[in-house]
């Protein structure tokens, strides 16, 4: 069955998470990034498209395959849309061997307490009967912790795993996100109330649940191993959060068990003007580079 098969990909396999999920606020500087300028496109309908014929050029690369990528996380416009003439999480699947997961958050309320929860989400489990329909394996949801706030870590660990159990129960495996700031001040305080806070929440769990856990590089090597190994953990993956792909490895190979879910240190030196060579040499040094540094 094909979701045993996904799980036991993501459980056991070496490799890491493409993070393709950009979404509207998001989507204009990834585009610079990849050499494409605002005013290449007019309005949202142009703009989607375009950062679809960029994703699409990703995933169709030759490069870009099932033995070194684990999964990738997709924009819910994105799951919407074909790639090659298929739906796109099917395409993954069917002919990368690529497990896909779907971006379900609504975005970012503002911050309390230094930190931004996630904003309301009221047709969540429609969406998440969506994604089942089209071949989505889990999910992913992003939070922001900005200060060693108590209050702030407990209001995005509560809800991402509140929200979290409301995936499990739509038979879907949630990565649950609760980043933490890269400049933040008070990073590493921070990054101990985090932790604290999900081993309760994963230690509430009933048996046989299971998440997986994307989090910002930490401050101390293998400071999340608690979490990489507890039995209610799928995977842990790391977010690159603004650090370059070169910093983001390098922090990764430290950090036994985790793996990546990088989004922009996948994409960077990517761009539209390059020949189908150079994007394939450059995406395969990138995904090569962001491989060994899962494995360790």
């Amino acid at each position: 069955m094909t979701t045993e098969q996904q799980l036991n990909k993501i459980q056991t396999q070496d490799g890491f998470i493409a993070a393709l999920d950009q979404s509207g606020g998001s989507t204009p500087k990834a585009l610079g990034l990849y050499g494409v300028d605002e005013s290449a496109y007019s309005g949202d309908e142009e703009m989607f498209d375009t950062v679809h014929a960029m994703r699409s050029r990703i995933v169709t690369s030759p490069s870009f395959g099932g033995n070194r990528i684990l999964g990738a996380i997709l924009f819910e416009n994105t799951m919407d849309r074909e790639i090659d003439g298929m739906g796109s999480a099917h395409y993954l699947w069917n002919e990368k061997q690529v497990v896909p997961f779907l971006k379900v958050d609504k975005g970012l309320a503002e911050e309390t307490d230094g930190a931004q929860i996630m904003n309301p989400n009221p047709n969540l489990d429609a969406l998440l009967e969506k994604a089942k329909g089209c071949g989505v394996f889990g999910t992913k949801m992003r939070s922001v912790i900005k200060m060693a706030n108590p209050a702030g870590v407990k209001a995005v660990v509560d809800q991402q795993f509140d929200v979290g159990r409301q995936i499990l129960a739509a038979g879907l495996i949630p990565i649950i996100e609760p980043e933490v700031d890269i400049h933040s001040p008070e990073k590493a305080e921070a990054e101990v109330l985090l932790k604290a806070a999900m081993l309760e929440q994963l230690n509430s769990l009933a048996e046989g649940q299971r998440v997986m856990l994307k989090l910002t590089l930490p401050e101390e090597d293998n400071f999340y191993a608690e979490c990489v190994n507890h039995p209610n953990t799928l995977r842990v993956v790391a977010l690159s959060g603004g650090y370059t792909r070169e910093e983001a490895n390098s922090s990764l190979s430290r950090n036994n068990g985790m793996v990546a879910s990088f989004s922009r240190a996948l994409s960077e030196g990517l761009k539209a003007q390059q020949s189908e060579e150079e994007f394939n040499d450059m995406l395969n040094n990138s995904i090569e580079s962001i491989f060994q540094a899962s494995r360790t």
